[in-house]
């Protein structure tokens, strides 16, 4: 889980999260509350169309080397509980 998760993670995997974290917001040239503001604008967007679960949500920024993403990126798992009526 990322920032918004409540799954607990192993000690060693949230270093890896905050450094790659780190070396994003180095890269970018950003600070922590830009990025938490980028992830609520992106939040609020979708919850504008959908209704979401916001207790399984996780929201992401950052490569995975494991995968071949040097690069930064956004990864966002936002579970759908359905469509907002309009």
């Amino acid at each position: 889980m990322g920032f918004f998760g409540f799954k607990k993670q192993k000690s060693g995997q949230i270093a890896k999260d905050r450094l790659q974290l780190v070396l994003f917001q180095d890269r970018m040239n950003t600070s922590p509350q830009m990025l938490e503001m980028l992830k609520s604008d992106i939040i609020k967007v979708i919850a504008s169309y959908v209704d979401i679960d916001e207790d399984e949500l996780d929201i992401r920024i950052g490569g995975d080397p494991a995968c071949g993403e040097e690069s930064p990126s956004l990864v966002a798992n936002i579970p759908i509980k359905g469509w907002k009526r309009r």
